[in-house]
C-alpha cells in the first residue's frame, strides 16, 4: 500500500479554497427541511444526520474526491487483508498486520484473512466451552458454589474498551452475573473494588499482551495476596488473557488461559478476548457474537467507495473538513445514553492514542494537523456543565451526538405528556439544533453565535449488536483519518517514555540504582516531591 503526503492531494487545494466560505447555517435557508432530508447517510441499522455540519454538496463532493485521492477505501480493505499497516518505513517500527477485524470476520466464508480468523474462532470455542462449564457447574469455587463476578485486570486498551462495552451493555446481564474493573496502579483503586466483594465467588481475568505490564502485575500481585488472606487458592480464581508464550502463559498459575495476538492492538482489541471473556462472563455467548455481528457488519460497510453510503469514511471526513480546514483543535463525542457513559474515554486512547502523531509513515515530520484533542460525557447532564463553553465560548467545538429512538430497559412513563426517552432525544435534537442556528438577541450575553458544527447518529436502541457496530464505527474513523494523514495510526511509541523514566525512579526507590552525585532530575524530582 503506497501512502501519499496529505499536502500533495489536489483535493486538499479545493477544500481550502472552499473552507474561505464556509456554510452559513445561521442564514435565512442554511438549515432547510430539504436540507435535512438530503444530508443523511445509514450503516448498519445507525442514521448519520450531518445538515447542521457546515458542508455544501460542493464540499461533500471534494471530501469524495480526497477519500479516492488518497485511496482510503483500498487501505480499509488491505487492513482487513492483512496488510503489513504497522510501520514506519526506513525506521525501526513494531512491523506488523493490522488484524482487530479478523476478529469479527468468523461469520464469512471464505473469511478475509483465514489464518487469522482461525485462531479468532478457536479461542471463540475455548470460551464457549468455559462458559458452559459456568453455567453447568463443572467449574466452581472450593465450595461448589457459582461465580457471580469477574473484575478485569488490566489498563490502557485492556480496560477501557472493555469496560465501556460492558457498562453499555449491563441491561443485557445474565442473572447473578457483574463484572468490575481494576486498572490503576493506585492501590485505593484495587482496595475499593475487593472491598465490594465476596472474594469466594469471583473470578480475576488478569489481561496483558506482553505478559510484563507494571500496572497489571502489580495489582495482579495485589489480588493474589488478598486472596491468600482469605485462605482461598488463587488458582481457582484467576484468569489470564495474554500472547501466547509470554510470561503470564502459565497454565499451572491460573484456571483458564485465552489468547490475543500481536497483530491487534490493546486499543482496538475489545472484540478479540480482551473484551469478549469478562463480556461473555457477564453478558453470556450469544450476546458475545452480537457484539462481533454487529463489527462485523461494519467492516464491510466500511469498504463502500461511496462517502454518502459509508458513514464510518463520512465522519472521518467531516471530521477532517473541520480539523483541517475550518481549524477546529477538538471533537466533543456526546452520547445521549447514560449507558455510553465510559465511551467518550474509549474513544479518547483509541483516536488519540492512534492519531496523536507528528511523523508520516516515511518518517517525516508532518506539516499539517493530525489527531484533534477528543473528549465527551453523556447528555443531558453535559447540558448543566460545560454545554455552555460549546454554545457561547471562544473556542468552536464539533461535536458528535450519539442517541437512540428506544431505552434498554423499557421502564419509563409519560410525564406532562411525553415519555422521558423522548425527552432524552428531545434535549438532543435541540441541542444540534441550538448549535447549529444560533440565535440574536438584544443583550450581547444572550446571542448564540451558531454556525457550531455537529452531526447526530442514532439507531433503534442499544443492544449488543448496534454496540457492536457503533465500537466499529469510530474505529474505521479512526483509521480513515490516519490514512488520510499519512500516519501509523497503529503504534503508540509516545508512551514509553514515560515508562522508561517511572522504571528509572522506581529503581531508585528501591535502592538498585544509586547516583554517586544526587542531582539528576530523577533523583531531584523524588526528593522536592517528597517520596522516599
Amino acid at each position: 500500500m503506497e501512502f501519499r503526503d496529505f499536502s500533495a492531494y489536489a483535493a486538499v487545494g479545493r477544500l481550502a479554497a472552499l473552507a474561505k466560505a464556509p456554510h452559513d447555517l445561521t442564514a435565512a435557508a442554511g438549515l432547510t427541511a430539504q436540507r435535512i432530508g438530503a444530508m443523511k447517510a445509514s450503516c448498519c441499522g445507525f442514521d448519520l444526520l450531518y445538515a447542521t455540519q457546515r458542508v455544501t454538496p460542493e464540499v461533500v463532493d471534494a471530501l469524495q474526491e480526497l477519500a479516492d485521492e488518497a485511496g482510503l477505501v483500498a487501505a480499509c480493505a488491505a487492513m482487513q487483508q492483512g496488510a503489513v499497516l504497522n510501520r514506519i518505513e526506513g525506521y525501526a517500527s513494531e512491523n506488523r498486520q493490522v488484524l482487530h477485524t479478523a476478529c469479527r470476520d468468523v461469520f464469512a466464508e471464505p473469511p478475509l484473512v483465514p489464518a487469522a480468523t482461525a485462531k479468532a474462532r478457536r479461542e471463540l470455542d475455548k470460551l464457549r466451552i468455559f462458559l458452559d462449564e459456568l453455567a453447568d457447574g463443572t467449574v466452581t469455587n472450593a465450595q461448589g458454589q457459582p461465580f457471580t463476578t469477574m473484575v478485569q485486570v488490566g489498563i490502557g486498551g485492556s480496560d477501557l474498551g472493555p469496560r465501556a462495552l460492558y457498562l453499555a451493555l449491563k441491561a443485557y446481564a445474565l442473572p447473578g452475573r457483574a463484572a468490575q474493573f481494576i486498572a490503576n496502579v493506585d492501590p485505593d483503586d484495587t482496595a475499593e473494588v475487593l472491598a465490594g466483594l465476596d472474594l469466594s465467588r469471583t473470578l480475576f481475568n488478569v489481561v496483558s499482551k506482553s505478559g510484563s505490564t507494571l500496572e497489571t502485575l502489580t495489582n495482579e500481585q495485589l489480588v493474589r495476596a488478598r486472596l491468600a488472606q482469605e485462605g482461598l487458592d488463587p488458582a481457582r480464581h484467576l484468569m489470564a488473557v495474554t500472547g501466547e508464550g509470554s510470561p503470564m502463559d502459565d497454565p499451572g498459575t491460573y484456571l483458564r488461559s485465552f489468547y490475543m495476538e500481536d497483530y491487534v492492538g490493546g486499543r482496538y482489541s475489545a472484540t478479540s478476548m480482551v473484551g469478549l471473556v469478562t463480556l461473555g462472563f457477564a453478558l453470556g455467548f450469544e450476546a458475545v457474537m452480537a457484539i462481533l455481528q454487529g463489527a462485523h457488519e461494519v467492516d464491510r460497510a466500511a469498504l463502500e467507495p461511496d462517502i454518502r453510503a459509508n458513514v464510518p469514511l463520512l465522519l472521518a471526513l467531516l471530521g477532517i473538513w473541520n480539523h483541517n480546514f475550518l481549524g477546529h483543535a477538538t471533537v466533543a463525542v456526546l452520547p445521549y445514553s447514560q449507558a455510553l457513559s465510559r465511551f467518550p474515554a474509549h474513544l479518547q486512547q483509541c483516536d488519540m492514542e492512534s492519531n496523536g502523531k507528528s511523523v508520516t509513515r516515511h518518517g517525516k515530520a508532518v506539516g499539517w494537523q493530525t489527531g484533534p484533542v477528543v473528549w465527551g460525557e453523556p447528555g443531558t447532564n453535559g447540558q448543566h456543565a460545560f454545554y455552555q463553553l460549546i454554545h457561547q465560548g471562544t473556542e468552536v467545538v464539533p461535536v458528535e451526538f450519539i442517541g437512540f429512538r428506544y431505552s434498554q430497559y423499557g421502564l419509563d412513563l409519560e410525564v406532562a405528556g411525553t415519555s422521558s426517552q423522548q425527552k432524552l432525544i428531545a434535549n438532543m435534537l435541540a441541542q444540534s439544533l441550538a448549535l447549529a442556528l444560533g440565535k440574536r438577541d438584544d443583550n450581547p450575553a444572550r446571542c448564540f453565535p451558531g454556525n457550531r458544527p455537529n452531526s447526530v447518529l442514532i439507531a433503534d436502541r442499544l443492544t449488543p449488536r448496534t454496540m457492536g457496530a457503533l465500537l466499529a464505527i469510530y474505529e474505521h474513523r479512526i483509521a480513515f483519518q490516519g490514512f488520510c494523514w499519512n500516519i501509523n495510526s497503529f503504534d503508540q511509541e509516545g508512551v514509553q517514555l514515560g515508562k522508561v523514566l517511572a522504571t528509572r525512579l522506581l529503581d531508585l526507590l528501591s535502592g538498585r540504582m544509586v547516583s554517586a552525585e544526587s542531582t539528576t532530575p530523577e533523583e531531584s524530582m523524588l526528593r522536592q516531591a517528597g517520596i522516599e
